[in-house]
């Protein structure tokens, strides 16, 4: 244990009466973080450890019983709101590699969620998964203990461009994984992709699509390559032994990701995501949609606890996150202290900033009304460059604008 961390956790963490005005009545998940994989990707820099890594300083069973303390502490802070204790509308467990734990870890991370907070009758449940670590009987048993969604980890369906990433699962393994969750009665699947991989070719690319279609998904995430500082994958590409993902390449290949998507009816509703939805009147009538709710939650500015090592939470302006360390992580809670590494309260400007950052990759777009006369004429020179579009009151990302999200939303608030 000498080699943990030696930065405590806030001794104490409660919300200002400001921050919990209003727990309730905007949209509410939680996030739980499991910090565990079998192996480490070379282009991942998240808070995740392999068994060799964490040596015996820690483990599920620990990790789950912090977990469970955690949520409870939660519970008692947001007791405190006007409404008391929020009923979950979302929970979205992520990693790591959740699906390491099976499906009775996966049964007990809801239980613990349901016994701390409950869950709204229309609950979005999602975990994520790696297609190596799934199977029938997995999907059949996470169904009944009530998830509704799947997010299955496929990078592509080449071999060469899996080894470039450390992926360890086999090119045709995430199609089938996809196949039982529909099977076990999942109607909400999403495959993840990543895009720009050196050695990637657009025909590579073109099969990764063809094999998610043919997945029978309802929702796509596919993400341009990010060469995180401190990977492998980082450390290759310093050394000259492969190249530098090329930006004119990932604007092809994004492109290239959104005409097939489109063309087989899963339409873009955030920069990276792509769902199906119910036909021409799309998202605006209230139909039932394949978009992901939690996210949104994110993008839309709602309120959520991220429960677990290193997880971030945000609740009515206030922003926290956990110590890092699953061993530090549990040894905290078990003296009945939640886990705060640290916090920050958002200025207005702040929260301006984020609002105009998040919506503005949003294909409902970024609402004209919250804009000051400098950014509206920022914005109104934006469109007259084709970058974005005036409907509705909103600034919506055109095609090419997508491709410059970034520069749109600094042009903006510039």
């Amino acid at each position: 244990m000498n080699s943990l961390p030696t930065v405590a956790p806030s001794a104490s963490f409660e919300l200002s009466d400001v921050a919990l005005d209003g727990v309730g009545r905007r949209p509410f998940g939680i996030y739980v973080h499991v910090p565990f994989c079998a192996t480490r990707c070379g282009y991942c820099d998240f808070n995740t450890y392999t068994a060799g890594e964490l040596g015996s300083s820690a483990s599920p069973q620990s990790w789950l019983e912090g977990l469970r303390t955690e949520l409870d502490l939660a519970a008692d802070v947001l007791a405190r709101s006007p409404g008391g204790v929020p009923r979950t509308q979302t929970v979205f467990v992520g990693g790591g590699t959740p699906s390491l734990l099976g499906g009775d870890g996966l049964a007990a991370v809801l239980d613990a969620v349901r016994a701390s907070f409950g869950l709204a009758d229309d609950a979005e449940v999602t975990t994520e998964s790696n297609p190596e670590s799934t199977g029938p009987e997995f999907f059949e048993h996470i169904r009944a203990a009530g998830y509704t969604r799947i997010s299955l980890g496929m990078q592509s369906a080449a071999p060469h461009v899996l080894a470039m990433l450390d992926r360890v699962h086999t090119p045709g393994r995430p199609v089938a994984a996809a196949r039982e969750a529909r099977a076990a009665g999942f109607d909400h699947v999403n495959l993840d992709l990543i895009y720009g991989t050196p050695g990637e070719r657009a025909i590579d690319l073109a099969r990764s699509l063809d094999a998610v279609l043919e997945a029978g998904v309802d929702h796509v995430s596919a993400y341009a390559l990010i060469v995180e500082d401190g990977t492998a994958l980082s450390r290759r590409i310093r050394r000259g032994e492969v190249a530098a993902p090329d930006d004119d390449v990932l604007a092809a290949r994004y492109e290239q990701v959104d005409a097939r998507l489109t063309a087989a009816g899963l339409h873009w509703y955030e920069v990276s995501n792509w769902a199906a939805d119910a036909g021409d009147s799309g998202w605006a009538s209230g139909a039932a949609d394949s978009r992901c709710r939690h996210n949104l939650g994110y993008w839309d500015g709602g309120d959520w606890w991220g429960a677990g090592p290193g997880a971030h939470s945000h609740v009515g302006g206030v922003r926290w996150w956990n110590v890092k360390h699953p061993a530090r992580y549990a040894q905290t809670l078990s003296a009945g202290v939640l886990p705060v590494q640290d916090s920050e309260t958002l200025t207005s400007d702040e929260t301006h900033t984020e609002e105009v950052m998040l919506t503005t990759r949003l294909r409902t777009g970024l609402p004209a009304g919250v804009l000051d006369p400098s950014e509206r004429t920022a914005a109104d020179a934006l469109v007259a460059d084709g970058l974005l579009v005036h409907e509705r009151e909103r600034f919506v990302l055109t095609d090419r604008g997508r491709l410059l999200a970034d520069a749109v939303v600094r042009t903006v608030l510039s």
